[in-house]
């Protein structure tokens, strides 16, 4: 099983985004931390045996919060972790310091997912980030000081900043940093944000598309989903292999016995309820059709004999159309960049 830890809070909320997320609540750190404990325990009587294979910390800005306020909930999670497990915190460079990834270090950090993305100072002031190309590279080195081998920087390009050069010299930047994993992603003008109408701020081209990939993997990054790079994530690929992960924050999702289970997404209703929960449960068929999508983006591949026979039908197309490879009982996408566009043939 899987373990995913919600921190809504923020130094600024960047345009572009649509997580769940807040600017200031420093007063109500400790209370959310101590609403995070309450809904882990709501949960654990439930975890008899289980062992949690990942964690992961994400946002909002995990290391807007002082490391020490941490603590208690590592104290509490790490019964159920298994002895290898993957423990993974994002963090912004302007508030991952050395103290502060040293001391997650010692509760068990032992990967850091950092939010870069972008080298160019323009194109992070367009973004909405507070840092500039400096504090990436500051933060990397702190993290590498603090002694943790894995590290990760996230990559947003489809700007209307965004060229062929300038794609090259981002990569040379992460490259330059020597670290084992990068993540890339297309600037998405998401409804409810401030960029939402703000077309003349993005650049659908597909070509930079396959040249973020092209130049990732020539530094030794090789693509393993359709916006990620280098060493495995385990707790992203568990996602996509389909398996049960625990939410726990508010904005959290879980997938439990084949059903969605939704957080608050107030911080003031978590607050007041932390494991109240909205359910959704999937159909079989549901099922199926995510672990399509998903298998298709990724390096997990799809059991053909999965899919209905008439999907497994159209899957055969693919394949005589080398758009889709065999490899034993799965299928996998040549192109991820069009697994989502395959994963609609077959549906429809």
């Amino acid at each position: 099983m899987l373990l995913y830890i919600h921190i809504p809070f923020c130094e600024s909320k960047c345009p572009y985004c649509a997580f769940g997320s807040l600017v200031g609540q420093k007063d109500k750190f400790k209370a959310y931390f101590k609403a995070l404990i309450k809904d882990f325990d709501s949960f654990s009587k439930d975890l008899a045996g289980v062992k949690f294979e990942t964690v992961f910390i994400g946002g909002g800005t995990p290391s807007v919060v002082d490391a020490a306020l941490y603590e208690e909930l590592f104290l509490k999670i790490s019964p159920f972790l298994e002895k290898e497990a993957e423990i993974t915190s994002e963090a912004n460079p302007n508030s991952a310091s050395f103290e502060w990834i040293s001391k997650m270090k010692e509760f068990g950090l032992n990967r850091l997912s950092m939010g870069a993305q972008s080298f160019y100072n323009d194109k992070l002031k367009m973004l909405g980030r507070t840092h500039d190309k400096s504090a990436v590279f500051k933060a990397v080195e702190a993290a590498k000081k603090a002694g943790l081998k894995r590290i990760s920087v996230d990559l947003i390009y489809g700007t209307a900043l965004d060229n062929k050069e300038r794609i090259k010299g981002e990569v040379a930047a992460i490259k330059s940093l020597n670290i084992s994993h990068a993540s890339a992603y297309t600037l998405t003008l998401e409804e409810g944000t401030p960029f939402q109408n703000r077309l003349e701020l993005s650049k659908d081209d597909e070509a930079l598309a396959r040249l973020v990939k092209d130049e990732l993997e020539n530094v030794g990054l090789k693509r393993y989903e359709v916006s990620n790079f280098g060493d495995i994530c385990r707790h992203n690929l568990g996602y996509w292999q389909g398996k049960e992960y625990l939410g726990i924050g508010a904005y959290s999702v879980g997938f439990l016995g084949g059903a969605r289970l939704y957080a608050p997404k107030s911080l003031n209703q978590y607050l007041a309820s932390p494991n109240s929960r909205q359910k959704e449960v999937l159909s079989s068929d549901d099922m199926v059709l995510e672990r399509l999508f998903l298998g298709l983006r990724s390096c997990v591949g799809v059991e053909i004999k999965s899919l209905p026979n008439a999907w497994q039908e159209k899957a055969q197309t693919l394949i005589n159309e080398k758009k889709l490879e065999q490899r034993g009982d799965k299928i996998y996408a040549k192109e991820y960049l069009l697994a989502d566009e395959l994963a609609l043939y077959i549906t429809l």
